[in-house]
């Protein structure tokens, strides 16, 4: 199905056969779970970055997590998933469409990261739910969003130094905070997810962004998540869905399809317990990690 079929399809989830209106609400359910106070981990070991890539057919994603020494940057955990999109293509509801290959992804590592570093947003969204938020409260693990562009307001700033900051307000209220991290280049838009305070994630995306505008994870999960699904279409198209990722990422635990499950039977990040509902619609389980409720 190409992004624009998709479009005009949008009520079609086929991990949960969820309806737009469905969706909308799961975000307001799961909402008031979302600990937007934190601290957080202000010396974390590890940090994950998580991306997706999609074919250009718009019917085919790998998704990708990172997990880096937060001293050195070095990569020392790797997992990829390749599947179909689950969700139609609609803004402000990418959650649902890549949250079940990412959940899968990180199942497949066997290093439990002390923080996500996500390709998007959390606070700072039309519903202030956005994939970091959503991947915080189902995992119990600390979540922050880094976006390239922004989703929702307005700012003012700022300067062009690098660490030089200004607020992201939206009907205002502030629901991140506009970060340059490099000098004279454009700023990133940082946003609280889960468990973290929105100074402490500054701090951490100042930390993961030594050399150039994007954290270290963000370039390093894009890289992986690029390279696994050139490998796939190279290798046998769409028909590589289903089936082994042998060969395609060497470095990488791996697994394909739609829905979760680690190979390697580890369940290193997960935070929800076998047996509740699934993890995109509810949060991690008590006792295991899990979302403590926080202050919208």
């Amino acid at each position: 199905m190409s992004r624009a079929e998709s479009a005009r399809r949008p009520e079609q989830h086929r991990g949960t056969e969820l309806t737009v209106a469905e969706a909308v609400a799961v975000q307001d359910r799961l909402r008031p779970h979302a600990d937007l106070v934190g601290p957080g981990p202000r010396r974390p070991a590890t940090v994950a970055g998580l991306d997706v890539a999609y074919a250009e057919s718009g019917d085919l994603l790998a998704a990708a997590v990172t997990v880096l020494d937060a001293t050195t940057l070095e990569v020392v955990d790797r997992a990829v998933h390749v599947g179909r999109p689950a969700f139609g293509y609609v803004p402000g509801l990418f959650a649902f469409r890549e949250l079940p290959a990412l959940l899968a992804a990180l199942d497949g590592l066997t290093t439990r990261p002390e923080l996500l570093v996500c390709d998007g947003h959390g606070l700072a969204h039309p519903r202030r739910f956005g994939l970091a938020c959503h991947l915080g409260v189902v995992t119990g693990l600390p979540a922050i969003g880094v976006g390239k562009t922004p989703l929702v307001g307005g700012w003012t700033g700022p300067g062009p130094r690098r660490g030089d900051a200004a607020p992201l307000v939206d009907a205002g209220a502030v629901v991140g905070r506009v970060l340059r991290t490099r000098d004279g280049v454009k700023p990133v838009f940082v946003s609280v997810g889960h468990r973290m305070s929105l100074d402490n994630a500054v701090d951490q995306v100042l930390a993961l962004t030594p050399r150039y505008r994007l954290p270290e994870t963000t370039r390093t999960a894009d890289r992986l998540c690029r390279h696994t699904l050139a490998a796939a279409t190279a290798l046998v198209g769409e028909e590589f869905v289903g089936r082994e990722l042998a060969g395609v990422e060497p470095a990488a635990t791996a697994s394909a399809g739609t829905g979760g499950g680690s190979p390697n039977g580890s369940r290193a990040s997960a935070g929800w317990a076998a047996g509740t509902e699934p993890p995109i619609l509810g949060p991690a389980a008590e006792g295991s990690g899990a979302a403590r409720p926080g202050n919208e």
